[in-house]
C-alpha cells in the first residue's frame, strides 16, 4: 500500500471508532461552518469591486478561524460545565477533530481565490464558484449524513432538499441584503 492509502485507511478506521454522537458533532458543526463560510464569501460578492484574491482569502480565513474558535471554546466550556472537569486527552481530541473537520469547508473557496490570484479568473469568480461549492458541500454533508439513516428513502431526500434548500435561502437573502 502507498503512503496516502495508508493514511486513508488510518482515517477512516478512527471515523469508524466514533460514536453516534461524536459522529453527530463533526456534521452539526460542519454544517455551522458551511454556512458561515457562505454567509462570509456571499457578503465578500457583494463588495467585490477591488476586492483582491488575497483580501477574500484573507478575511474568509480569519472570519472561519474565528469560527472555528469560538466552537472549539463552546464544547470546551460545556464540557467543563456539563461534566465539573476539563476533558480528557480522548475528549480533547475529539473537540479538535469536531474543530478541524469543520475547517475543511474553505479549502476549495480557498483554492478557487488562488486561482483568481494567478489571474485565470476574476475575484468575483472566484467567489460566485465558492458559493456554488458551499452549497453542494451542504448537499453532500447531508448525503453522507443520511444515506445510512434508517429512516424511509423519501425522508432522506426530503432532509437532503431541506438543507440545500436552506442553503439557497441563505444566498437569495444576502444578494438581497447586498443588493
Amino acid at each position: 500500500m502507498t503512503r496516502a492509502s495508508d493514511r486513508r485507511e488510518r482515517r477512516r478506521a478512527r471515523r469508524d471508532q466514533l460514536t453516534p454522537d461524536q459522529r453527530a458533532d463533526r456534521l452539526k458543526e460542519r454544517v455551522y461552518v458551511t454556512f458561515a463560510a457562505l454567509a462570509v464569501v456571499l457578503a465578500l460578492r457583494g463588495h467585490a469591486e477591488g476586492l483582491t484574491p488575497g483580501r477574500a482569502a484573507t478575511t474568509l480565513l480569519i472570519t472561519v478561524g474565528g469560527t472555528l474558535l469560538a466552537v472549539f471554546l463552546a464544547d470546551l466550556v460545556s464540557h467543563v460545565v456539563v461534566h465539573n472537569h476539563l476533558p480528557t486527552r480522548a475528549e480533547g481530541r475529539h473537540m479538535v477533530g469536531v474543530v478541524s473537520s469543520a475547517g475543511g469547508v474553505v479549502v476549495l473557496p480557498l483554492v478557487f481565490l488562488w486561482v483568481a490570484a494567478g489571474g485565470a479568473w476574476t475575484t468575483d469568480g472566484a467567489l460566485a464558484a465558492s458559493t456554488v461549492a458551499l452549497v453542494a458541500s451542504l448537499g453532500l454533508v447531508g448525503y453522507v449524513a443520511v444515506r445510512r439513516a434508517a429512516i424511509p428513502t423519501w425522508q432522506k431526500w426530503l432532509l437532503l432538499l431541506a438543507e440545500v434548500a436552506l442553503g439557497m435561502v441563505v444566498v437569495a437573502l444576502e444578494v438581497l441584503a447586498h443588493g
